[in-house]
């Protein structure tokens, strides 16, 4: 089950392959098992995931439901979460709970997505190799002698050892795209007012923006499906009408081919240091 996609753990769920409350305890026990090596993971609380299992079981069971219902979920320690220790990597901040929940994190709620805890990130999310954490490095799953990249590096990792399917993390300039290169996974900075900043952490209010993590492109889409839209308490939220990312990776829609697909890149982007071939 930890090598689905997304997709694949929801049909799971609904064909009650598996439950909700037995997905969300195997990746705790696997958390329990590999984060003390791996120091992905800041929180950790199994009775409330496990109690948010049990109620996406009975939405499921009603028939009720999207393709992200059931499914635990990793959040980076930069969004609040009510009832949830939420530090931002930082001492100053090691015994806040936060009163109420990031738009993210509702967001995740109403799509029946279970949090399965808060992982670990660089200090107020600056930084680009997770070392600089108050609670300590996270260590790349691949090469522990290694980082896994920054800020959102505990929710790279996460990922990447299979201690969550998926991940939420925050980009400034580059802190979800890095470590997602430096553990193998896919990430994405979705355009700026694309999703909803209030209840997260700020470092650069003027570039910040929350984005998936997840293990292929597939997945991402999913993710953003659910945390992307409008949103009236932040002023920068851009209020268009909401769309599909996975619409052209539907096979049933009729994916569209990648082939003849070109991505340019700008020169000017590209520093002395950086070899173009």
């Amino acid at each position: 089950m930890i090598e689905h996609s997304l997709q694949a753990i929801a049909l799971s769920l609904k064909s009650k392959e598996i439950s909700s409350v037995e997905l969300t305890q195997l990746y705790l026990d696997r958390i329990a098992r590999y984060n003390p090596r791996l120091n992905a993971y800041i929180a950790v609380d199994p009775a409330s995931s496990l109690g948010q299992a049990q109620a996406a079981d009975e939405r499921l069971a009603r028939g009720e439901g999207g393709p992200l219902t059931g499914i635990p979920i990793a959040h980076k320690d930069i969004f609040c979460a009510r009832g949830w220790l939420t530090t931002c990597g930082s001492k100053m901040l090691s015994n806040f709970v936060s009163p109420y929940d990031a738009t993210v994190i509702s967001r995740f709620h109403a799509a029946g997505a279970v949090i399965l805890g808060k992982t670990n990130m660089d200090e107020f999310a600056m930084g680009s190799s997770n070392e600089t954490s108050f609670f300590g490095p996270v260590h790349n799953p691949w090469d522990t002698t290694r980082v896994p990249g920054g800020s959102s590096g505990g929710s790279a990792a996460a990922v990447a050892a299979r201690l969550a399917p998926a991940a939420t993390g925050t980009d400034t300039g580059g802190s979800i795209r890095q470590p997602a290169a430096l553990c193998n996974l896919t990430g994405m900075k979705p355009t700026y007012g694309v999703v909803s900043r209030y209840g997260m952490i700020a470092f650069a209010s003027s570039l910040d923006q929350a984005g998936p993590l997840g293990r292929s492109a597939a997945d991402c889409a999913l993710l953003l499906n659910a945390m992307a839209g409008f949103d009236e308490r932040d002023s920068t939220s851009r209020n268009r009408p909401a769309e599909d990312y996975g619409r052209e990776r539907n096979a049933a829609a009729g994916a569209k081919p990648l082939a003849g697909l070109k991505i340019g890149l700008p020169e000017e982007f590209c520093g002395e240091a950086v070899v173009r071939k």
